[in-house]
């Protein structure tokens, strides 16, 4: 047997076809970004803001089990099955979604929906650490969720623009059958597995084992625990604004197609910016970059409040948008550098079942919120929250991979921190982030 090599470059053909799966992944969920609050209220007459977030409330608690169970899943059964059974969950979800005669039909679309989340984005990400190794991780999860997000934007507008021209059922989800057709075609028929892949970045690496991988993942381990605290609190903001700003935008008096661009907006910066965050994270000290993207989160919903105009919606949406990209790539390199190759999958599924749960607590917190106190307390709360996020990833999470560099220092140009030896690495890294 041919010896599997390592890297981004070695690997380039599979890997692009991960990040083009994946790509169809993200725009699963794009497409119920815009319309879902829309068909609750219009079609369904639902007013409570809970009963409308629901949707959400089930899709992060399934998303979450089935990543959780995905990590173990993918080390007995292998990458590509797992990423296969995925796609196979997501066909009766546009179907659902056009026929649902009542609200219990897209919650139960919802339920594979999380399920064909959990299962097919937890494989590509795995998959792709596998085959990069270990010194390209921040650009390789950089470049896996901008495909991501990138499409969650696109068929966020798109669908958002179906239902301005041809309305709110069936034509939007006709998108979803044509993404359901490309991904499980595409993943059976030319995804390869990575198990060697694994094998062969076991015998040369030096991080130990975990030994409660559980435990570690979700507090114990300082920047494990660090990165896990503030995964969850980032998609308990993103279940806000998926559910709460549709409804926020509407109560503005922005029209359907309007409301559809500024949320595109979110996703696309969140997308685009990860192709250059995800290098960052590569040279940068991680907690320098977790704790500046939760920071500016937390400020940009706070920043909500005032807004008014088209343009500080489309601002503030693309402020958040970036501060969401400093983190979601950071994330996961952050977990594939402080564990084991043999850990990692099933780490990966501890950390993303706490972060998807945040999800469905984001979205019940914030409904619950939104109908006693109002739209604005609401978000006016969950800023908050993301900002003692930040404050957390500042105390306790510590900056030590290899040569990395601390952002201030590189900014005003003294030395990188002290396991940077000498000038000479920090004016190599200047030039990586130029070119």
């Amino acid at each position: 047997m041919e010896q599997v090599k390592l890297g981004l470059r070695e690997n380039w053909k599979q890997f692009s076809l991960l990040v083009l799966i994946n790509a169809f992944v993200g725009g699963m969920v794009g497409l119920e970004r815009t319309i879902l609050p829309q068909i609750a209220e219009k079609e369904f007459d639902l007013a409570a803001k809970t009963a409308i977030l629901s949707f959400i409330i089930v899709f992060g608690i399934v998303k979450a089990i089935s990543n959780y169970f995905a990590g173990s899943l993918a080390n007995r059964f292998g990458r590509k099955n797992l990423l296969v059974f995925g796609w196979i969950m997501a066909i009766p979800i546009p179907f659902l979604l056009m026929f649902a005669p009542n609200w219990n039909w897209v919650i139960v679309a919802n339920v594979f929906l999380g399920i064909n989340q959990g299962l097919a984005w937890s494989s590509t990400v795995v998959m792709k650490i596998d085959l990069v190794g270990e010194k390209q991780r921040g650009l390789a999860m950089g470049i896996n969720e901008s495909a991501g997000y990138l499409a969650v934007a696109l068929f966020a507008f798109l669908s958002g623009y179906i239902a301005n021209q041809f309305g709110l059922r069936p034509y939007p989800f006709y998108l979803g059958i044509l993404l359901v057709i490309l991904g499980l075609l595409g993943s059976y028929f030319f995804i390869n597995d990575t198990r060697q892949h694994v094998i062969q970045e076991e015998q040369t690496s030096r991080v130990p084992r975990l030994q409660q991988i559980f435990l570690e993942t979700t507090w114990k381990n300082r920047n494990l625990g660090s990165v896990t605290q503030a995964g969850l609190i980032n998609n308990l903001n993103d279940g806000m604004v998926w559910g709460i700003f549709p409804m926020l935008l509407a109560s503005k008096g922005f029209e359907l197609q309007q409301i559809g661009l500024i949320i595109a907006i979110y996703p696309a910066v969140w997308g685009l910016g990860q192709l250059l965050t995800g290098k960052m994270s590569d040279k940068f000290c991680k907690k320098d970059m977790l704790f500046s993207g939760m920071l500016l989160q937390g400020i940009a919903l706070i920043l909500l409040i005032w807004a008014e105009t088209i343009v500080q919606f489309m601002g503030i949406s693309a402020l958040l948008g970036w501060g969401t990209a400093m983190v979601y790539p950071t994330f996961l390199s952050t977990l594939a550098e402080n564990t084991h190759p043999l850990d990692r999958a099933k780490s990966m599924g501890i950390f993303r079942l706490w972060r998807d749960l945040g999800y469905a607590i984001g979205a019940l917190m914030t409904g619950i919120l939104a109908d006693y106190l109002g739209i604005l307390s609401a978000v006016i709360f969950i800023g908050i929250l993301t900002c003692l996020s930040a404050v957390i990833i500042k105390v306790r999470m510590r900056c030590g991979e290899g040569d990395s560099i601390k952002i201030w220092d590189w900014v005003v140009g003294k030395k990188a921190n002290s396991t940077c030896s000498n000038s000479h690495k920090l004016i190599q890294s200047m030039e990586y982030m130029v070119a």
